[in-house]
């Protein structure tokens, strides 16, 4: 986790929030969230970029749509970054 960008990161809790995602959705609900408007230039590399380092896996809904799926590997990570910002933060 400390490899990847706070961008990555809060990818990975959105997919974590959601069953199955499409790219859309996540575009959409970091978008509610980033004061830039992110682009799909943006978001799409940096999801290759999760699913290269097997945090995310990749799949097909459709011909045209993608979905996204925390792996193992990658909901463990996520576990164990929450649990680091747990001992700092208590809100």
């Amino acid at each position: 986790m400390d490899q990847l960008t706070g961008f990555q990161r809060d990818l990975l809790y959105v997919i974590a929030g959601k069953d199955r995602p499409s790219g859309q959705a996540i575009l959409d609900d970091i978008n509610d969230y980033i004061e830039q408007p992110v682009t799909h230039g943006r978001l799409y590399p940096n999801l290759d970029t999760l699913v290269e380092k097997d945090l995310v896996e990749k799949g097909q809904l459709d011909r045209r749509t993608n979905y996204y799926a925390l792996t193992p590997k990658g909901r463990r990570a996520l576990q164990r970054r929450q649990e680091w910002v747990d001992q700092y933060v208590d809100v």
